[in-house]
């Protein structure tokens, strides 16, 4: 990977920078730019990409997997897995010129960033030997609690304090549209087209939060793969097929090869043309605060309110 430090922020402490943080994980990128840290961030992961001013920060890991259809890059997951390999690359020489004094990253999914050992062992190589945040959100209380956790670390407690509750009257606002005394649809969030997965960790709080139901699978649990057969048996009455990590285009394309299934046209969602595809890669894949946002269109959805319909969310109808 190229280094170019006359590219790279000073790599000394300065007002500018009183904690200078390097994140690997988009979702912790997100988390402290929304509890007012953005000026503290002085290298990134290639995927994180939001907020976009955060973009002229130095990209410090490289995908080793290519782009494809979802089951080539699901055979070169699998593979480099069963080689024990690291699905991602770490530029260290220039996170040690970036001398950081906080590194962000996670330990949820091998698959999704840079693993933790990996970020442990180049740490431990450095002179001043970083403090690591590693977040392990499982459901959406622990990714309210990684804003105060990157609070805490960053000297931005109170920030993070009234971001919290920013976050929690926008959850309760859109909550206020939702009858609990009533059965809402069978809803089926779709994180992988090839094969199948149905959405788990946080993905069924926000389902349920909306007034829906997500019975293939439950608050905190890991994503998993499904069957065709499966769906067929839950009968959803409203899809979302949001690949992880797939743009609004992909998720688009990939769910085009749904259709020439035998099983497709079967599905109630797809008959009453209830099936949304969304941006899962902004919008479901990353726990962070846009997570808020996909509860507010869900409920919009559920509920018929187009006054909560968040401006400009990356979703379509498809039919």
């Amino acid at each position: 990977m190229r280094n170019d430090s006359s590219a790279l922020p000073s790599p000394h402490p300065s007002e500018e920078f009183p904690v200078r943080v390097v994140s690997l994980v988009p979702s912790a990128t997100e988390l402290l730019c929304a509890a007012g840290g953005e000026h503290m961030l002085v290298g990134r992961s290639h995927e994180c990409d939001w907020p976009p001013s955060i973009m002229d920060r130095p990209s410090l890991t490289r995908a080793r997997t290519g782009k494809g259809t979802p089951s080539e890059i699901e055979a070169e997951v699998v593979e480099a897995i069963s080689q024990q390999e690291s699905l991602y690359e770490i530029d260290a020489e220039r996170i040690r010129a970036l001398q950081p004094d906080l590194i962000l990253t996670q330990d949820l999914c091998d698959v999704c960033s840079i693993d933790l050992n990996s970020v442990r062992a180049l740490a431990s190589s450095m002179p001043d030997n970083p403090e690591i945040v590693s977040l392990n959100p499982t459901c959406i209380e622990d990714v309210f609690d990684d804003l105060l956790r990157i609070g805490s670390a960053c000297g931005l407690e109170s920030e993070a304090r009234k971001t919290l509750a920013q976050m929690r009257e926008r959850w309760w606002h859109a909550q206020d549209f939702v009858n609990a005394y009533v059965d809402g649809p069978q809803v089926a969030v779709v994180e992988w087209t090839d094969p199948l997965y149905i959405a788990g960790h946080w993905t069924p709080d926000l389902v349920r939060a909306a007034g829906g139901r997500h019975d293939l699978n439950q608050s905190g649990a890991v994503s998993r793969r499904i069957t065709p057969e499966d769906l067929l048996e839950l009968m959803p009455e409203k899809l979302v097929i949001c690949p992880c990590g797939r743009t609004l285009e992909e998720a688009t394309i990939d769910a085009q090869a749904l259709v020439e299934t035998s099983w497709w046209s079967l599905l109630p969602a797809v008959q009453d043309s209830q099936v949304m595809v969304v941006d899962g890669n902004a919008m479901f894949s990353r726990p962070g605060p846009r997570l808020i946002t996909a509860m507010e269109w869900l409920t919009s959805w559920f509920q018929q309110r187009p006054e909560l319909h968040p401006p400009d969310f990356p979703a379509a109808s498809f039919a």
